[in-house]
Formats: C-alpha cells, structure tokens, sequence
C-alpha cells in the first residue's frame, strides 16, 4: 500500500538526495508525471510540489493535452517549477516549456531536438541498454523504474536498491528512482545515488 506524502515530507526526504553539485545542483530532486488513469488532473498534485520540483506532462493520447500543457505551464511559472512534455519536442516549444522527457521506445529511436539553451532533457529506462542510449543521446538524467514493487506494474521485477546503485555507478548520467516510492522506502535510495525521485501519484495528501 502507498503511504502518501505531504510536500513538506516528500521535501525534508528528498534534501537526502541530489548532493552532487555541479550540474546535478539543476536538477529537480523531485518530478511528479501526470497519468491519464492514475493522475487524470496533475494541477493539484503539482500546485503542492516544492519550489524547484518537475512536471513531466505525459497525457499521449488526450484531445486536450495542450491545453492542459498550458495549465501546467501558468502553474510552474509562478511556483517555481519545471516543466518538460514527454514524447513531443514540438508541443514542449509550442508551450515554452522548460525541457522534454523521452519515453524509453523514444530512445531508441531518437527524435533530433533543437538546440535550445536551458532545456532539460530526461529520459525512461527499465534496464542497462535503455541507459545506454539515454546517454548516447544526451539526456542530462533517466528515470529508472520500477525501484521497487508497485501498483502500475503488478508482477513486474522491480530492481531493488542494490541493483539500483549497480546500474548507478555505470550509468554516466544521474538517475531518478521511480516506482513504489514511499515514505519507508525513500532513505534506501540515497546511498544508491539517486539525484531524485519521480512518481505518478502519492506524492501529495
């Protein structure tokens, strides 16, 4: 069962991770993704984020993705939050959003992003080859999943925290655990290495 956590929690945890410095001191420590079945509207979700926190709008198949884009977009202006839209640089421009995130089928056919100062770009990966690419293609971080067990992957074989600190230290690019994280759990990815974590729900009470 997943133990929900307030922005104030979440926070608190999270300043365990993302010691890097350098250029890990630009990257989120945290990145909620919306999801039309678990999180069909991420405003509130993301109106409770931490300054300094991500949003990556995913939404593929929703009529009114732009639009909801859009919300997104007002929202992180003024609470200091990054947004990045998943699977589609031409919308991420469209919205003057803050960066693109490419779903892990994406990174193995990589589409060419523009040049465009300050953008962040972040990648999916579920094993080593997917980190591989995201790498090769240049995505300033990957979101490893599934850490541990979780709800939207029921059977899956999640990766653990040692395998997480494994695929970490030949990685080359800093990860984001993501995947039934929760209150119990968090500190485990610390020592892993984790820059931050990503989820799709929970994040919030």
């Amino acid at each position: 069962m997943f133990i929900l956590m307030s922005a104030a929690t979440l926070t608190k945890l999270s300043l365990r991770l993302n010691r890097g410095g350098g250029n890990f001191a630009r990257l989120p420590r945290i990145i909620l993704l919306s999801d039309t079945g678990r999180l069909a509207d991420p405003l509130p979700a993301a109106a409770a984020l931490p300054s300094g926190s991500a949003v990556i709008l995913r939404h593929y198949e929703d009529a009114e993705r732009e639009a909801l884009g859009r919300a997104l977009m007002a929202l992180c202006r003024a609470r200091g939050l990054s947004l990045l839209v998943a699977g589609d640089w031409r919308l991420a421009w469209k919205l003057d959003a803050h960066g693109v995130h490419l779903p892990e089928w994406q990174t193995a056919r990589p589409p060419v992003l523009p040049r465009r100062p300050g953008w962040l770009i972040t990648a999916a990966a579920h094993s080593r080859p997917a980190l591989i690419r995201a790498l090769r293609i240049g995505a300033h971080a990957a979101l490893l999943s599934p850490v541990f067990p979780t709800a939207s992957h029921p059977g899956a074989r999640s990766i653990g925290p040692h395998r997480f600190a494994r695929l970490n230290q030949d990685a080359g690019l800093p990860l984001y655990g993501l995947g039934g994280i929760d209150a119990r759990n968090i500190a485990r990815l610390g020592p892993c290495g984790a820059v931050g974590i990503a989820a799709i729900s929970g994040l919030v009470d």
